[in-house]
Parts: structure tokens; sequence; C-alpha cells
């Protein structure tokens, strides 16, 4: 009777048990960055953006647990890019072939808890574009290759875009900082494309999505920077005129200061 009896209360905790983790709020990621606007002037020389947030409803018992991965992606805008090729005729090296690009983010930042390959398979990275090879890069409409010579021709893109330092991976880039929540720090170089960027944040349990939020951040001239933009963009022939004059001017007055005594 005894055994009938903790064999009973053994499977009534159980079921207890289970139904209060199917009463359980699933997990999800609320993130958002440190500022929403960045000013770019003559001076600008790179700044940082701290991406953080928190995962509700977190069930990692340490920050060292590793319950959770977190990928971090902050992309420009998309514009077209060429690629081109060189090759040496008559020992000279010149462009040859080349391809075009329809839409290509112009600035694509990605930190993550550890390798994206680690986190999820192929098919996940490749919906969300998560990662550069799973960055979707598709030929304009009048160029034609085959898959593997446009793959070569992203690749080497994608190289340039690393060499510009406007490409940045950064496999243990985001940590936690308590059970749920985390950071990641942004590099924005000097040369980062004026315009809006898109932060994501993707949360990852055991291969699984969880949950994915996103931010903008806007990048603005400001000051003389956005005074010069804005003339040469509304007075075209006006800007030229006196960027001519300012340079006939300067060499004037450097031929004046340098000139030889008689």
């Amino acid at each position: 009777m005894r055994t009938l009896v903790g064999a009973a209360v053994v499977w009534m905790l159980a079921l207890m048990g289970g139904a209060l983790a199917q009463q359980r709020p699933p997990e999800s990621v609320e993130a958002d960055a440190s500022t929403r606007q960045v000013a770019i002037t003559s001076s600008f020389t790179g700044t940082e953006i701290l991406v953080f947030g928190t995962v509700e409803n977190s069930r990692q018992p340490s920050p060292e647990a590793g319950t959770y991965d977190v990928i971090v992606v902050v992309e420009g805008q998309a514009a077209p890019a060429v690629v081109r090729e060189k090759s040496r005729v008559a020992g000279i090296w010149i462009n040859t072939s080349s391809m075009r690009f329809d839409a290509v983010p112009s600035y694509y930042a990605i930190a993550s808890t550890r390798p994206i390959d680690e986190i999820a398979g192929n098919a996940l990275l490749d919906a969300k574009q998560i990662g550069f090879d799973h960055i979707h890069m598709s030929p304009s409409g009048s160029e034609t290759a085959e898959g593997g010579a446009v793959q070569t021709y992203k690749q080497a893109l994608i190289r340039l875009k690393e060499g510009q330092g406007v490409y940045v991976k950064r496999d243990f880039g985001v940590t936690f900082i308590g059970r749920s929540l985390f950071r990641a720090t942004i590099s924005l170089p000097p040369n980062v494309p004026v315009g809006p960027l898109t932060a994501r944040v993707f949360l990852f349990k055991e291969g699984r999505l969880l949950g994915e939020y996103e931010s903008r951040v806007g990048l603005r001239r400001e000051g003389i920077e956005r005074f010069i933009h804005e003339f040469a963009l509304s007075q075209p022939l006006a800007y030229g005129i006196v960027t001519v004059l300012l340079a006939a001017g300067a060499g004037l007055a450097a031929a004046f200061a340098f000139r030889k005594p008689a």
C-alpha cells in the first residue's frame, strides 16, 4: 500500500511540474541601442554604439551557463555595387570583367556570443541574412553569369568591404552581464556611409530562434559638413564654380607665400 501511495505522489508531482512548465511564458528578447542619432561632422573620426537587451522570462541560471545565444546585426542602407576583375594584358593590369549587384548593404557589422555556424543552421541564417555568406546579393538584370562566378564576385566584394572597415565580424562580441542582460559594442568607422542603420537582435536556444527585435539608428550630417553636402546637391553649378575659385585662390596664395626673392 505504501509503495502504491508513494508512486501516486511521485506521479502527481510530475504532473504538477509538467503543468507548471507549460504555464511558463515563452522566452523573448527586448533590445535597443545606446543612441538613436549619430552626428557626422567634418571632424568625425568614428564612434561606437552600444546594443543592449534582455531575455524576457529567462531560464538561464548564470551568465556563464550558455543557455542562450544572441546575434546582433547592424546594417546600412542597400545600394548598388560593382566588382571589377583585373587581368594582366600585354604587361599591363587592366579591368577585364566586372559584375554589378543591385542591392548590397553599405555597412554590415555582426557580433555574436559564438561563431554563428555553431548557433543555427544555414537555412535559418539564409532566411534572416545573418552573416557575410548569407547576405542576399543578386546581379543586376543585365548581368548573366553562372552561380559559381556570382559567388566568386560576392566573396571578392565582401573582402573589399572588410578591407574598407565597413564589414565587421566579432564572433564573441556579445556578452551576458547577468542571467538575462546582454550587450554588444559596434564600431562605426570614419568612412561609414551616411544614412539610417538597422540594428537587429536575434535570440537562439539550442539552434531554435526564440525571438528577434529591431531598432533604428540614424547617421546625419551636421555643421559645415551638412551645409556643403546640401549646397552641392541643391546648387551643383554654383558649387562647382565656388570649388574652382577656391582652388585657384589657394594656388595663388601658395605661389605668393613661397615665391623666390628677386
